[in-house]
């Protein structure tokens, strides 16, 4: 069965950007620009709902570093706002429930599927049980007065059991879990 990743790139605090930042915060340092120019689960379809399609879109076209990568891969765009044809190559628009479309993905699908941003698609997502891997790439900012879009603010409670950790750069931290949503919090022993 095709896997599901959500995928976050963060702040310290838990933020998917901040007022006034540059991208990566201004830290993608030489490490971190060679794996996202690995192209870690580049065969994966991409999902991302239209926010984050027209941002992301709008960085490879402004040459974002890191970016690049992104163009040539194969996107699913969640949206009742957008409208055929989309602009950006390799890109397929879907309308429809998202959830019920990846449960679909998944249960008849051959291809694996990981997130970009996308913060309320990832959590319904999350919500629905549907998410088999979790990463997030920490950049070494706290950004609580200019921070914004606060990624897991409305999220489950959810237990995560680390499979894998990286550090960049010798500051950026990468964490992989697989995701368990809980009921509410563990009783007490």
């Amino acid at each position: 069965m095709p896997e599901l990743l959500v995928d976050f790139i963060t702040s310290l605090d838990g933020y998917a950007s901040g007022e006034g930042w540059p991208g990566f915060w201004g830290l993608e340092g030489p490490e971190y620009l060679s794996w996202l120019g690995e192209a870690p689960e580049a065969d994966y379809l991409v999902l991302m709902g239209a926010n984050t399609y027209r941002l992301m879109h709008g960085f490879t076209k402004d040459g974002e570093p890191g970016t690049d990568t992104l163009g040539g891969m194969s996107k699913a765009v969640f949206s009742s706002t957008l409208t055929e044809p989309l602009e950006w190559e390799n890109s397929v628009l879907i309308s429809g429930d998202p959830v019920e479309a990846v449960r679909e993905m998944k249960a008849n699908g051959d291809r694996s599927m990981r997130t970009i941003g996308s913060l309320s698609l990832c959590r319904a997502l999350l919500a629905a049980g549907l998410v088999d891997r979790f990463r997030v790439v920490m950049f070494p900012v706290i950004t609580g007065a200019t921070g914004s879009e606060r990624i897991y603010d409305g999220y489950p409670d959810v237990a995560l059991d680390m499979i894998s950790s990286r550090t960049f750069d010798g500051r950026t931290q990468l964490v992989e879990y697989v995701p368990r949503v809980l009921d509410g919090p563990p009783a007490a022993d």
